[in-house]
């Protein structure tokens, strides 16, 4: 999940990357308008999140030029700006949604979220996941490893198929919650090193490629990297 932000006040553009690479995405940072035109022309980006106001191009000039060039990454403008004229102008020419500063981080990523969950939902949602030697058959809710059936709870299935949607990704403890046991868990529980333990047992154990791997101080990731 790769994410170039767009912000030249170096204080919001701080907050942004250290609170978007403890939720586990990849981030870049532009400082300027034709800096982040480069940067969004030649990356493989799943969102970009966008200031309004950017020296040498605007965040409405680089997100029409973007549009006209054919570019569909979701497009999120941030902004101190809250007239309503700004941010109609800002979805015609292709933003996808609007935040108005100051805003609480959580409703940044639920912000997000949604907008990477649309974008995943108008594509063919893939049948099978398959990292290494890992596969998880969507169709059947089978998991093999190696080619032998491991068998899942239902939790554990929930939790293994968000790891593997996206290899590398690291989650978050509360992103964890949120995602496989609902927001009204509360992120202070350890459910999910319990849930850890026992997807290792499962899926690692007996395997001499270990694919659940914990990132100290920030959650947990799943690949065939080493580390």
């Amino acid at each position: 999940m790769n994410i170039l932000v767009v912000e030249d006040d170096m204080r919001v553009a701080d907050f942004l990357l250290r609170g978007l690479r403890a939720e586990g995405y990849r981030v870049q940072l532009a400082r300027t308008g034709p800096e982040g035109l480069e940067l969004a022309r030649n990356s493989d980006l799943s969102l970009l999140l966008l200031d309004l106001m950017l020296p040498g191009l605007s965040g409405l000039e680089l997100c029409q030029t973007l549009r006209a060039e054919g570019h569909h990454v979701p497009v999120l403008m941030l902004t101190a700006l809250s007239e309503t004229e700004d941010k109609v102008s800002g979805l015609r020419l292709g933003a996808d949604d609007y935040l108005t500063k100051p805003f609480a981080f959580e409703e940044l990523l639920a912000r997000i979220e949604a907008l990477l969950r649309r974008g995943r939902e108008q594509r063919p949602r893939a049948t099978t996941l398959q990292v290494a030697d890992l596969v998880l058959d969507r169709e059947r809710m089978q998991v093999t490893r190696a080619g032998k059936l491991v068998p899942l709870t239902a939790k554990e299935l929930a939790f293994l198929e968000l790891l593997m949607t996206a290899p590398g990704r690291v989650y978050s403890r509360e992103r964890i919650l949120s995602n496989v046991w609902g927001t009204n868990e509360d992120p202070l529980t350890n459910i999910v090193d319990v849930y850890v333990r026992r997807l290792r047992a499962k899926v690692d154990d007996g395997h001499p490629v270990a694919l659940l791997k914990t990132v100290r101080g920030v959650g947990y990731r799943l690949d065939a990297a080493p580390g």
